[in-house]
């Protein structure tokens, strides 16, 4: 039976106004010249559902959010800077008036204007209203099937609510993609999810694993334990299979890896067939309604915001913003823990930075890898993580987790934790 869910979740805090006159670097060095082709921007913090699993607590509009004249501006210089495409996020992106102006800003700058939405309210009207903007193609949120996706998103009915959004994307022109967290309550729902989504026409899936920040936090028990990871890989290589076989395009969040026997498979689509360490800062960069730029827009934003587009030029802060170019400048030896002495540590780097931060309180060290939790099993281990400090209730906001390395007989021991070492 599954545990009695908190009472006290902190469901839509007001995100507090965006930093300020963040300082620069006062030279641009040669590393800094690479360029983001991508660019992920939440344009409202507003939202119209409650996700148990969303890192951002993701509900009410920032008090500060740019206005459509500073928005259409912001357009201009991602084209200025060289991104070819723009996924629009919220919160629920369709909350704000302007959103369909944005799409046809981006389109009109020559860059591919696409969506990730909960599909709650995107009703025929605003589908086409879309499509006429420029709106090629969408990705509707998918965790489970009804009761799990219900459970998961916090408002009954927000399923049937996401099909009639696939099937209003669909028929208004728009190319419907999907995406799906993967953690305890929607692993078992993938393969049944996986017929639905071939059913209902879908062109590509996204899957990745539920980061420990925001409302999951206050529900630690949802989350997969790096050993889950072991059941998980051998089943993504049958989904990819039937999903082949549909048409359907399935490609993993940088959260989900890493180079396990299944690598070169499910990494087919990328130039070398293998992950290749953390994109934030060097092909992507996230943007905050609020104007603040980020490496990924996921990250945490109280220790990642790199500059705020109202006081510098969008291409000052990504070149000089220094939170931005961690990862430019990240090397071996800025590991730690197994990651450290991994054969893949130079290529991998700990591979995602928002998993790896918001886990453990700093990058470079990362539990929630394949290969890892294989070479734990290879020397009769396993690795388990704990929860030992709450969230604040912040959006973006991150609890505290401990890393406890369990012998395998003793595992399933009732004080295993009281035994495990602990790093």
């Amino acid at each position: 039976m599954e545990a009695e869910r908190p009472r006290s979740l902190k469901i839509a805090p007001v995100a507090t106004p965006g930093k300020r006159n963040l300082p620069l670097a006062p030279t641009v060095r040669a590393v800094d010249a690479v360029r983001p082709i991508y660019a992920v921007w939440e344009i409202t913090l507003a939202c119209d559902l409650a996700c148990r699993h969303c890192g951002s607590r993701a509900g009410k509009a920032r008090p500060d959010e740019l206005s459509t004249e500073e928005c259409l501006d912001l357009v201009r210089q991602l084209a200025e800077l060289g991104v070819k495409e723009v996924s629009l996020i919220g919160g629920e992106a369709y909350l704000r008036d302007d959103w369909v102006q944005v799409i046809e800003a981006i389109r009109r700058h020559g860059m591919l204007a696409n969506l990730t939405t909960g599909g709650r309210g995107m009703t025929l009207e605003r589908a086409r209203a879309a499509y006429a903007a420029g709106l090629r193609d969408a990705s509707v949120s998918l965790d489970g099937l009804e009761a799990t996706h219900d459970r998961l998103r916090g408002v009954p009915g927000a399923f049937r609510t996401a099909l009639d959004a696939m099937e209003n994307l669909r028929t208004a022109g728009v190319i419907v993609n999907n995406n799906t967290q993967i953690n305890r309550l929607t692993m078992p729902d993938l393969p049944e999810l996986l017929d639905l989504i071939i059913e209902r026409g879908s062109r590509a899936w996204q899957i990745q694993l539920t980061i420990p920040m925001g409302r999951v936090v206050d529900e630690p028990d949802v989350l997969l334990q790096p050993y889950d990871l072991l059941d998980l890989f051998p089943m993504i290589p049958r989904l990819k299979e039937r999903a082949d076989r549909a048409g359907l395009f399935i490609w993993r969040g940088n959260s989900l890896g890493y180079f396990g026997p299944y690598e070169s498979l499910i990494a087919s689509w990328m130039p070398d067939q293998h992950a290749n360490g953390c994109g934030a800062g060097r092909t992507m960069m996230g943007i905050e309604a609020d104007g603040i730029i980020k490496g990924c827009p996921s990250l945490p934003t109280e220790k990642w915001s790199a500059g705020n587009i109202r006081d510098a030029s969008l291409k000052d802060i990504w070149e000089r913003g220094g939170p931005i170019r961690y990862t430019r400048d990240r090397t071996e030896n800025d590991l730690w823990g197994f990651c450290r002495s991994c054969y893949y540590a130079d290529t991998c780097r700990a591979g995602c930075t928002w998993m790896t931060d918001t886990l453990l309180g700093k990058p470079g060290n990362n539990p929630f890898c394949h290969h890892r939790a294989l070479e734990m099993q290879k020397a009769g281990k396993r690795e388990r993580v704990e929860r030992v400090e709450e969230a604040s209730g912040k959006p973006f906001d991150a609890g505290r987790f401990r890393l406890v390395v369990e012998d395998l007989t003793e595992a399933s021991a009732p004080d295993a934790a009281a035994r495990g070492a602990t790093t």
